[in-house]
This record gives structure tokens, sequence and C-alpha cells, in this order.
């Protein structure tokens, strides 16, 4: 066992030795010097048990022991706390657990036994550095890959932990480690509520109303890089939005934990040069297959921009094979090879190694390509870009046998460890939508077959790693199966047997949801799935079911409570669109985010368990909109959420024009008062200007009887204009609403004394 704090390291003697417990000898100085001083704290673990070996060539331990490495010995409740493990051998697919499990067994104050799974990742150094005028942040890895584990108690007291590697050889494990977890003020995951299952509470019982947004796509092509990503998150956190919707499965265009990454093509454009191999075309293996009539020259193009480091050796290597009369030649940036390759006089495969070295202000890889010259047909395999003295492959995109199902992208896993640590900094929560739907979609048709048996099993081990590597995280609400998979598909099953393994190997038990591209009742009453979601767009056209934003939000509420009457219930995506699903022409050209203040005002008071989730994040984000979220989180701070039996509030408004919604307890109520006038279509596209209402009339039934405050707020500012004392008889309320224009809300609760 290997303590990777400072106090491991005592420097008692000449022979200065690493606290390497279980019987291990004392390691020399300068191990200790590059132990201790050269290499980092992350990587300390590795180089000493790569150092062991070497050092102890005849001893048991060395060559044996599975080793377990803390970064500290004691964490705040709810914090993280994460081990390095390093198991003396190396697997053809790290990421397949049928191959190599690697779990923490961990025995918690209370006695519970909890199964931790560990994860194989590729640490990276990031900074942002402008590329082609623009803000690009550069990621580039540290290393060699490496397990870690990560774990968040919840309980105080004393644990302890070993590592356990099952693997074709048997099992191994660690020797024990212990650490102790002290009170803190976090609190916690966020659940279902024990008292009303309509809405969410924390671990420590405080309820939780999300009021956010979409973020879906995030990359370096996108409008939101990582940069923006925090800005996004600060904005957010400053004006009292605390809610993401962000996907982790956009395919090659952004974040995408298990998708297609490719330097050959792209999703929407995808016509690659890919063969089987010649002389192998019974294996299943690829490679590039280049010919004069498809294109002479084939540019390496991935899509994430490949960093590289300033003053350092680079060799972009492959094996080529061509028939008599063509050559390939190989450039990068300046840099070309001496001479192109062919095959030998027997046509046999040729190795190529193209070095160059970068500038010492050269922070990417210029435009790389494969040209084609002479006539006939060139097969290119095993491309690869390393450093010089390193091994780690920074052109992972170029492997045309890389299984789109069961290979998590390395940057997109690194760059959803900086998303999620931004949400956690800012108190943001989040619901992520992990599976990538066009991977799996076409696999879910028969669900008495193979193939869709497959797509389970694959879909576990995507499961298994996005919980071993992110699960952690009480900034992460619940788990999005889908993006709109398609409702008419039999996915009762794969829900089902999902759900079974999350209820397993979640030890932190998230909330499952998915989404459809169109209503689907059935996934809402899913036993194993905890959210209900919808997404709902009002686009312009005859069979338009809503007259406005406000009537589609009180519309979706509606059906979804319908079917979904004892669990959360969210509308995942919402915002105005034409008919091709995109912004109309006055979203673009307006200022107003009529749509947006009204679609949150009507969705909090709704019944579903949050606003909606607007869509359309670059609109507000470009025009700075974020305060409107202000008025909306003041006012609802502070609802009992969980503990009023709150309901849709029977009220009448004494006006031909004005509606009015919101809900009620038999002590408190909320409401809304809405003038139609006030839609988007009705101020930006027919021009209408809402007046001043004079005072109208309004009746609310089922408080108890008692004396009552009233709080008139303005929707705008968050500012309460205007408070009334009243008094509840048989139940009934009467108020009189002061004058307003478009919209005003009003709190009312019953007085103390």
């Amino acid at each position: 066992m290997f303590r990777l704090n400072d106090e491991a390291f005592q420097h008692d003697h000449a022979d200065s030795c690493c606290n390497i417990e279980a019987g291990v000898p004392c390691v020399p100085q300068f191990v200790y010097i590059l132990f201790h001083q050269g290499a980092p704290s992350m990587n300390r673990l590795v180089l000493c048990a790569m150092l062991l070996p070497l050092i102890y060539p005849d001893s048991s331990v060395a060559a044996s022991m599975l080793r377990l490495g803390a970064f500290s010995s004691h964490v705040e409740k709810y914090g993280l706390i994460e081990w390095m493990i390093v198991p003396l051998r190396q697997y053809d697919n790290p990421f397949d657990p049928q191959q190599v499990n690697l779990s923490l067994i961990i025995q918690t104050p209370q006695g519970r036994t909890l199964k931790l799974p560990a994860f194989f990742l590729q640490e990276y150094e990031r900074k942002t550095i402008t590329k082609s005028g623009r803000q690009t942040v550069w990621i580039y890895p540290i290393g060699e890959p490496v397990w870690k584990a990560r774990f968040t108690p919840s309980e105080v007291g004393h644990y302890r932990v070993i590592a356990e590697l099952r693997d074709a050889e048997g099992v191994a494990r660690s020797e024990a480690i212990e650490f102790s977890c002290v009170v803190s003020s976090r609190l916690g995951f966020v659940r279902v509520s024990r008292q009303d299952p309509r809405f969410f509470e924390f671990d420590e019982g405080q309820p939780f109303f999300p009021i956010g947004q979409n973020l879906a796509f995030i990359g370096e092509s996108q409008y939101v890089t990582l940069p923006k990503m925090a800005h996004v998150c600060e904005q957010l956190a400053e004006n009292g939005a605390n809610w993401l919707r962000v996907w982790t499965c956009c395919h090659d265009w952004a974040l995408a934990i298990e998708a297609r990454k490719s330097a050959w093509g792209r999703s929407w454009n995808w016509f690659p040069p890919i063969t089987p191999l010649p002389g192998k075309e019974s294996s299943g293996q690829k490679c590039l297959r280049l010919t004069e009539n498809k294109g002479a020259e084939l540019p390496i193009s991935p899509s994430h921009p490949v960093a590289l480091r300033p003053d350092t050796n680079y060799v972009l290597s492959g094996r080529i094979k061509t028939e008599s009369q063509a050559q390939v030649q190989v450039t990068s940036g300046r840099h070309r090879l001496e001479t192109p390759i062919k095959s030998d006089a027997h046509g046999n495969w040729l190795d190529f190694h193209l070095e160059f070295t970068t500038g010492s202000d050269e922070y990417w890889l210029g435009q790389t390509a494969l040209h084609l010259e002479g006539r006939g047909i060139a097969w290119i395999d095993a491309i690869s870009l390393k450093e010089a003295v390193g091994s780690t492959e920074l052109l992972w995109e170029a492997d045309v046998n890389r299984e789109e199902r069961g290979f998590y992208n390395p940057v997109d896993c690194s760059m959803l460890d900086q998303v999620v640590a931004l949400a956690q900094q800012h108190g943001i929560y989040l619901q992520l939508c992990l599976i990538t739907r066009d991977l799996y979609m076409g696999s879910l048709k028969d669900d008495q077959s193979a193939e869709y048996q497959r797509a389970i099993n694959d879909a576990k081990n995507l499961l298994r790693y996005v919980i071993a590597r992110w699960g952690y995280s009480t900034a992460i609400v619940s788990w999005e199966y889908f993006n709109e998979q398609d409702p008419g598909l039999p996915t009762n099953r794969f829900y089902r047997e999902l759900g079974e393994y999350l209820q397993e190997i979640d030890i932190y038990h998230h909330l499952r949801s998915t989404s459809t591209w169109h209503p689907s009742p059935r996934d809402w009453r899913h036993p194993h799935l905890d959210v209900a979601d919808t997404h709902f767009y009002l686009r312009p056209g005859s069979e338009r079911k809503y007259a406005d934003e406000v009537e589609a939000i009180l519309g979706n509420a509606a059906e979804l409570r319908q079917h979904a009457s004892d669990k959360p219930a969210l509308i995942g995506e919402f915002g105005l669109a034409n008919p091709e699903w995109q912004p109309t022409k006055e979203m673009k050209e307006s200022s107003e985010v009529i749509d947006f203040h009204n679609g949150l005002w009507a969705s909090a008071l709704s019944g579903t368990s949050g606003t909606a989730m607007f869509w359309w994040w670059d609109r507000l984000d470009q025009r700075n909109h974020y305060r409107h979220y202000r008025p909306l989180a003041d006012f609802v701070a502070g609802i009992p959420w969980t503990a009023a039996g709150l309901q849709t509030a029977r009220v009448r408004v004494l006006h031909p024009r004005i509606h009015v919604h919101g809900l009620a307890g038999r002590e408190q109520a909320y409401l809304w008062l809405f003038d139609p006038q006030a839609s988007f279509e009705s101020v930006v596209i027919r021009g209408v200007n809402p007046q001043l209402l004079p005072e109208i009339q309004l009746e609310l039934m089922g408080l108890s009887d008692g004396n009552y405050r009233v709080q008139w707020w303005d929707t705008q500012t968050g500012k309460v204009v205007k408070q009334d004392r009243t008094t509840v008889t048989d139940q009934l309320l009467r108020l009189t609403v002061p004058s307003f224009a478009r919209d005003l809300a009003a709190k009312i609760l019953q007085a103390v004394n």
C-alpha cells in the first residue's frame, strides 16, 4: 500500500524510504528523489510500481501485489476522496469488465459493504491558447494512462478500503487502507422526495427545485467551449439558476463519451475510404484505400484539434501497401517524407516514419494528409502520432479498427471531468444525457434478438464506466439514457435491465430518465425510470395545438402529470421553432425573450418538478438574459415543495382575458397571472403592446380558514410591489389584484399571528 500524501515520505536517513507497507523493503535515495520530487503526484504511484520490480526482482510482493494509493486520509461528508490503483498487468481493452474488473471494496462505518468500480483514464494538461484567432482549449496527455477510483462518503466515521482485481489470471487484492469521514455542511445527492415523490429533495432533507436550461453541445467547434461553460455556470449561479441538461452523446460534433470520433469523416458526411485489410478480409480488420478516381489526397482531420507540445520531437508513422505504379507521400504542415512510400517488388507492406520537431510556439498539429501519386491503389494502415520518446497515442481518431461501442473517447472524458467540476464549483446540478442514440437505435428493433442483447451489454459497460468516473459527484442528479429515442421501439426491456443493473452497480443511486421524439406515456410510467421527461417546441402550422408558449407549457405539464402522478416530471426541452426545428426569423432578430420569461413562470407553477428547460442557450447567452432567472428564483425560494401537499390551485379571475394558474396547499398558495397579449407571438410578431390593466377581482378556493398575508410580485424585477392582509372564510379567499401589465405573481401565506 502507498500513501500519496507528503507525510508518507519521511527523509529520516541517507536511504530515505517510501512508506510501503506489507514488508516491501526501503527504496534507495535516487528512487525517493524521482518519486517524491521529480514526478507529479498523480504519477508517483505508477512510477513506483514500475521501479519496484526492477530494484527487487526477487521480491514476491513487488511481483504480485495490487497497489492502492490514497491521495488523502480524510474527507468531509459528501466530499470526494480519490485513489490511484496499479495493477502490474496491462490489458488489450481496459474498458471491458469481462477482461479486467477492477473495483474497490469499501467497508462503511455502519457496517455496510460497497463495491465501487474503478476506471481507466488518460490524464491531460489544459490551457487556453489562441488558435486561428479563437480562444481554444489545448488538451495534452500527461504520461501514460492510469487506473483511479473516486468515492463520495455519506456516513461520518472510519472506512476501510481494499482494491480487488478479477481477470483471466484469477483474483488479486491489495492491502487495506483506512480513511475517516468528518461532518460537513454539504446537502448530499438529489433524490426523489420521501414525503412527496412528485418533487426532489437532498439527502439531508431539504427540497430541491430545478431552475435552468439546456446546454447540450460543448466542444471546440460549438458556441459553448469549456471556457464558455465556465462563464455560463457563473452567470446561472449569480442569477439563482441551478440546473443544466448536458449531452455527453453528441457523436462527433461535440462532447461524446462513446461515439465515432474519426479523422476520416463526420457523421453527417460519412464516406471514408475504409476497406477490408487486403489478405485478411474475413478477419474484419480494416484499413484505408486510396485510388485516383476516389480522390488522390486524403486529409487526416480529427474532430478534436490535435495538441502538440512546443520544442518536442514527434513521429508520425504507419504502413503502406501499393500496386506497382502507385506511391504515397505523407505531409504534416511543412514536413514531408524524403521520398514517397511504395511496396517492394513483392507487394509487401512497408513502414514509414515522418519525424519532425515543433517550433517554440507550435501547439497544434498542422494540416496532415496522405497523397496518392501515380496510377493504381494504395492501402494505408496503423496511422499513429506519438512523441519520439513517448508511447501515448495522440492520433487515436485515425484508428479505423476501433469499435464505436466500448471505447470511451479520452479527450471527451477529460472534458466531462471539467464540466462536472465546473458545475459542482458553481452549485449547478446536471442531467447528463449519456448514450449516443444512433449507435444503439438500430440494435433495439427486436427485443428477443442477439443484437438487442449486445446493445444491453454495451450500454451496461458504458454505465459502469460513467458511474466509476463521474458517479461521485453530488452535482449529477440523473442519468438520461437517450436524447429523443424512437418511442416506437420496444425499449421496455432495455430500460428494465439497465435500471436493474444500476440498482446493483450505482452505489449512489442516481436518478434515471430518458426522452423520446414524441410523447411517450409508456416511458413516463416505466418503474425503472425515476423521472418522466418530455420535449416540446411550439411551431407554426395548421396542426398547432396551443395558442402560445404558456398554453404549451400547461398542456404538456398536464399530460405528464396524467401519466406520471407519483414521480418527478420535467419538460426537458422547450422553445419556439420554425417548421425545420430551427430558430425563427423573429427569434433571431428580436431582442425580446418573452417566450423564455413566460415559459419559466408558467412551468414553475404548473405542477412539474422544475422549470421547463429552454433549448436555445446561445440566444440567451448572446443577449445576456440570465437576469430573467433571478426574480423567479427569489419567488420560489422557501416554497415547501415536499411538505405542503401542493395541488393545482382552484382559482377564478373575474376578467375575460386574464389567465391565472398556480399551486396551493392548505395554508399557502402561489399564483401567476398572465395576459395572453404578452405572448411572444402577440408582442413580437403581431406588434401588440399590452396595456396596463385596472384592478381586477380574484377568488381562490380550498385554503384553511384564517388570516393570510398576500405579496404581489413584479416578475421582471423580483420586487414585492404590494402587500395585503386578508381573511379566508369558508375556504374562500377574495382578492383585489393590483393594476399590472403583462404578468404578475402572488404569494399567499397563512399569517403566524
